[in-house]
């Protein structure tokens, strides 16, 4: 067997980029409440069976190869992969299905506690072929804002090396737009329980997240040089973005918080995908900076113009695309001694080319997401019923729940218990027996054990 470090590199990046989606399925579900983390699990879970599937099939063919008109690829071209077998181009294909798989579950936690698993399963597919292959392939398929395309040839050629626009920007806005079409969560602004149940899980997903990235922007260096400045800025970046949220947060609300952090490093991850490759690592600390600070305040737009973005998708991931994606303009590296951002003397033609290539993201996500969304949610409805939505969409939508609570009352070592089984303290000298009051009392306490409505 002959294979080469650059092969083995892209497959264990692309086995990294894979573990990034369940490690969002647990940063999502600590965020949201106990009686709906599974579903949002689900969510990513599912993302991930459909389209790899799709990818298969049709979705690769069209992020690639054989154009139609510069807006996507011929989705007969390769279908079923079929013309890569025998070829190192099979282990590429893999690697781009990862990316795909994890942009369509971003979109999910804007629309967690609420919205029904069929309908985000036939979301999923119709998304995923309407909206994200044909942006892959406009920015890196050869398409319209790729090296030679016509959008390129007229304002510039458009820097995206791991999917600032095609990933975060278009997940990002797909996020509001679904987030508007579902509605609000009951009790949204108003109910002290729409706050996460497990910071630990968030936490846990956090890191995961970040440790996957590290394959995610790196996983197509081409030289050691290159891999190194994407390694590095990748590290430096949320650690900067890290710390400037959690400097918001303590002049804006007094406290440093653990949902802070793990926001804020992934705010910054955000911001340095499209340009791991193509600015300095001082230059990526400044963007963290930037990117933590501008999501934190971001996130509280949803109060502010009141859409319901759950898990903050659309203040993290459109919020820190944007200023990632458009930063490029200004510090973008000069290739050869040519060209680069505004500080490095490059003009305004760098951030002519990424204000485009996001003008044209929105626009396309946000249609496509709006017509697919609208579709579904007028034909079988995206949102349960009010009823479900109380009881727990975990019990609605998959007859499961993360968590028994009620068996925890049954443990032999609960205090009270413990109290109700232990023999009956000792009555005062002279004091009649009374057994009526004993059971009384028992009956009393063990009502206390009982579990809680699923409502509660």
């Amino acid at each position: 067997m002959e294979i080469t470090a650059a092969n083995v590199w892209m497959m264990v990046s692309a086995a990294l980029v894979l573990l990034m989606t369940p490690a969002l399925g647990l940063f999502y579900g600590g965020m949201t409440r106990a009686k709906a983390s599974l579903n949002m699990i689900m969510m990513s879970f599912v993302s991930a069976g459909i389209v790899g599937v799709v990818w298969v099939l049709w979705g690769y063919s069209m992020s690639t190869g054989e154009g139609v008109l510069g807006l996507f690829g011929n989705p007969f071209a390769s279908f079923g992969l079929s013309g890569l077998m025998g070829t190192p181009d099979l282990i590429k294909a893999g690697f781009a299905g990862t990316f795909a798989i994890l942009t369509v579950a971003l979109i999910s936690g804007a629309i967690a506690d609420r919205a029904k698993f069929t309908a985000w399963v036939l979301f999923v597919p119709l998304w995923i072929t309407a909206v994200y292959c044909p942006l892959a392939f406009m920015i890196w398929g050869g398409g319209l804002m790729s090296q030679g395309g016509a959008v390129t040839a007229i304002f510039g050629q458009v820097i995206d090396f791991a999917g600032g626009a095609v990933v975060e920007i278009s997940s990002g806005i797909a996020a509001l737009v679904l987030a508007v079409i579902v509605g609000k969560r009951h009790g949204f602004g108003k109910d002290p329980g729409h706050r996460p149940h497990n910071v630990p899980f968030i936490m846990l997903g956090a890191g995961l997240l970040w440790f996957g990235w590290f394959g995610f922007n790196a996983g197509a260096a081409t030289t050691a040089e290159q891999a190194g400045l994407i390694w590095v800025n990748t590290l430096v970046t949320p650690c900067a973005a890290m710390l400037s949220w959690l400097l918001t947060e303590k002049i804006r609300h007094g406290h440093p918080t653990s949902l802070g952090a793990a926001s804020g490093a992934v705010a910054g991850l955000v911001a340095i995908t499209p340009s791991c490759a193509n600015i300095s690592p001082v230059a990526a600390i400044g963007l963290g900076l930037v990117s933590g600070v501008a999501s934190a305040l971001f996130v509280e737009l949803k109060f502010k113009y009141g859409f319901d973005d759950s898990l903050d998708v659309v203040g993290v991931h459109l919020g820190s695309g944007l200023v990632g994606t458009l930063a490029l303009g200004f510090i973008a590296l000069p290739v050869n001694g040519e060209g680069g951002g505004l500080f490095y003397g490059g003009g305004v033609q760098q951030l002519i080319a990424q204000t485009v290539a996001v003008l044209i993201t929105l626009a396309l996500s946000g249609l496509m997401t709006a017509v697919i969304g609208l579709a579904i949610h007028k034909t079988i409805g995206f949102r349960v019923s009010h009823e479900a939505e109380v009881a727990g969409v975990d019990r609605s939508e998959h007859a499961e729940s993360a968590y028994e609570f009620g068996s925890m009352g049954h443990s032999q070592f609960h205090p009270l218990r413990q109290q109700i089984h232990a023999a009956p303290a000792a009555r005062p000298a002279g004091t009649p027996a009374n057994p009526a009051a004993d059971d009384a009392v028992s009956a009393e306490a063990a009502e206390e054990l009982q579990p809680a409505p699923a409502s509660a």
